[in-house]
């Protein structure tokens, strides 16, 4: 282990601040991380009388991993004075914990089925300089990856050297600056692949505006709190936490706007590295474990199911649930590594390793490609992998496997270009909630999903994606614009003139009452339709998206505001009380108020609480101002003090004088004729 590893206690080797100061959680910069062998990928077959206890056993493995990173980190000074430090009270004992966490999973599987052999070889760890990744290569989509020595480059030659003796980043565990490329050096290397079912079902979820955050994975740690040790974005399902069961989740609310769709779709939060404190800084999961900063509410999220370029897909089974990417890629190397990162107008560019520096006017965007072959048979698997698979670069799945509808999990962020030369000081840096000591690297990112559409629902989305056709309750850009920001939707109609009472003449012998005329029905005033290219009206590619500038537009979580109490009937209660951290925004009220500042709150809110589904989708509220609306001639019989109204005041009035007249010529020619 060279010295210098441990040379920086700065966040970005430039000077400044420490990250201790600036984050105020206590952890200290060390350019250094743990690496432990990944024991749950290695077990490919665990009996299912086994499983939870196993999960349970591999959960604790990663807890004991963060700790040791949070010591390691904290004695940085120790380290360099004492190269033995690190083996003597970080390494070697993380090493017995691992031996016998390992033999307890060895004895639960040989209760059930047969003793797994070698986990003991798996206890031993390392530490590692930290920004030193392991070598790259193919992803697990393998084919569309661009060299990792490639992408690189761009990112290591902003990067002026920061970083390289320290892991950088608000809470000291990164990023750095040579985290980052410029997308305009990535070479195009996007391949599409059309054939056989070549149609599409888009689901719109919304965006996560309310905030519904937990550190939770019901997939790969179920029954164990903080199981991810980094926080989620949750769409759709409302009731996915660590305890869940499969009927909670079926009976759960959905933010999704078909209210056929619970599934659950979850994905790491992005955080801006800007010294915010948020609802979960002293949290666990949050910046105890190292993820610190802003919050990042997405712009939009669209969620696409696709077809195969071979043959038809067959329905998803329900409660199917997939994992894409590899949160310990960081260490584990890229085997099963699917980040995809670019930025909207360069979407033919893909970062697998690198965040990208988007120019002036174009937002950052994150993609999953999610796994789109099935074994027929299981709906989980030991290690969440091997139940499920990519096609190969023709597009077969493998042998004894059938094809299923492929999600595509598009998210879009309104992020400024960090400024690398300051470590981020006067534009800050971004990154991934991670594990503590994956150091938050691009690579690591991840997604998750578990189908619980409706089967009609299912079928419908095989249906269409087999005859070719775009459906599904998205299948207009599956556009979600974030709270502030003035969606495509329904034109707000100028409400009708008041019905007025009959004005009666007094005493006017049999006439008939004189109506105020109705005012004409006017035209719906419509919102102008927002530009189609991007943030501010010059955001390239960026389709479905407002001419808002963006910046602030989505509704943050208040970074001091206590935790928001869950409403009477919440269907996500789970058994012992536990529940997704919900985060209230500023703004949000469960209704259809306008943000404060202008600009129409998001149609599709989720309810946070599980109780309602939002009906506003697509309408424009009645109190949402038309932003920069052309002036347009408004129906004479609206306008004050015209012609017209001064007409329609007077005439009734005439109307009647004569109707006086004629009276009293016909009760004159009465009277004479009496006489």
């Amino acid at each position: 282990m060279a010295a210098n590893v441990y040379a920086s206690a700065t966040d970005g080797g430039s000077g400044g601040d420490s990250a201790e100061t600036r984050s105020g959680t206590g952890v200290r910069t060390a350019g250094a991380t743990i690496d432990c062998p990944d024991v749950g990928s290695k077990l490919t077959s665990v009996p299912e009388k086994a499983r939870g206890e196993v999960d349970k056993e591999l959960a604790l493995l990663d807890e004991q991993i963060a700790k040791a990173y949070q010591r390691l980190s904290e004695s940085a000074q120790q380290v360099q004075q004492d190269p033995g430090f690190a083996d003597n009270a970080v390494v070697n004992p993380l090493k017995e914990k691992r031996a016998a966490t390992l033999e307890r999973i060895a004895i639960a599987i040989d209760r059930v089925g047969d003793r797994p052999g070698g986990l003991e070889a798996l206890a031993a760890c390392t530490v590692e300089a930290g920004n030193e990744a392991p070598a790259q290569g193919e992803g697990q989509d393998g084919g569309d990856e661009q060299p990792a020595e490639e992408q690189g480059q761009a990112g290591q030659e902003q990067g002026n050297g920061q970083g390289q003796g320290a892991n950088g980043g608000q809470a000291g565990n990164g990023p750095v600056a040579a985290d980052f490329a410029d997308i305009k050096s990535v070479q195009p290397n996007a391949n599409d692949k059309a054939g056989a079912s070549g149609g599409s079902f888009a689901t719109s979820c919304g965006v996560n505006e309310n905030g519904l955050f937990n550190s939770d994975n019901i997939i790969a740690a179920p029954g164990v709190t903080n199981g991810a040790h980094h926080f989620h974005d949750y769409v759709g399902n409302q009731s996915n936490n660590a305890f869940a069961s499969d009927q909670d989740l079926a009976k759960a609310e959905t933010s999704c706007d078909d209210q056929g769709d619970k599934s659950s779709y979850y994905w790491p939060v992005v955080r801006l590295q800007n010294g915010a404190q948020e609802q979960d800084a002293q949290k666990p999961g949050g910046g105890i474990e190292g993820n610190a900063g802003e919050i990042v509410t997405p712009k939009q999220v669209t969620l696409t199911f696709v077809g195969n370029p071979r043959e038809k897909v067959t329905a998803m089974p329900r409660l199917l649930r997939i994992i894409t990417g590899d949160a310990k890629s960081f260490v584990n190397g890229p085997a099963n590594a699917n980040a995809s990162w670019s930025c909207t107008g360069f979407e033919d560019r893909q970062l697998k390793d690198k965040y990208p520096l988007c120019p002036q006017g174009s937002d950052v965007v994150r993609t999953f490609k999610f796994q789109s072959c099935w074994d027929g048979r299981n709906i989980d698997s030991a290690n969440h992998r091997t139940h499920v698979a990519f096609t190969d670069a023709a597009g077969n799945c493998p042998s004894g496997f059938r094809p299923i509808p492929q999600l595509v999990q598009r998210i879009v962020y309104d992020i400024d270009a960090p400024s690398l030369q300051d470590g981020g000081r006067t534009t800050p840096l971004f990154a991934v909630d991670s594990f503590p000591e994956q150091l938050h690297k691009p690579v690591t990112d991840h997604g998750d999903f578990i189908n619980i559409f409706d089967e009609d629902l299912m079928g419908e989305m095989v249906d269409c994606i087999n005859d070719g056709r775009k459906c599904g309750a998205g299948a207009d850009g599956g556009q979600n614009p974030a709270p502030g920001e003035e969606p495509q939707e329904e034109p707000t109609k100028t409400p009708e003139a008041p019905q007025e009472e009959p004005t009666k003449t007094p005493e006017a012998p049999q006439e008939e009452p004189t109506k105020t005329p109705e005012a004409p029905q006017e035209q719906p005033t419509k919102t102008p339709d927002a530009p189609q290219n991007g943030n501010g009206g010059g955001k390239p590619g960026d389709q479905g998206d407002d001419g808002d500038d963006g910046k602030g537009g989505a509704a943050k979580p208040p970074a001091d505001k206590p935790d928001t109490e869950p409403e009477p009937g919440d269907a996500s209660t789970a058994p012992g009380g536990a529940q997704p951290e919900v985060k209230a925004t500023a703004s949000a009220d469960g209704g259809n108020a306008a943000e404060q500042g202008g600009g129409s709150k998001n149609g599709d809110d989720q309810d946070t609480d599980g109780l309602g589904d939002s009906q506003a989708v697509g309408q424009a509220t009645s109190a949402a101002p038309t932003p920069s609306a052309p002036s347009r001639t408004e129906p004479q019989a609206v306008g004050e003090g015209g012609l017209a109204d001064t007409g329609a005041q007077l005439w009734p009035a005439a109307a009647g004088a004569v109707l006086v007249i004629a009276g009293f010529v016909v009760l004159r020619r009465v009277r004479r004729s009496h006489l």
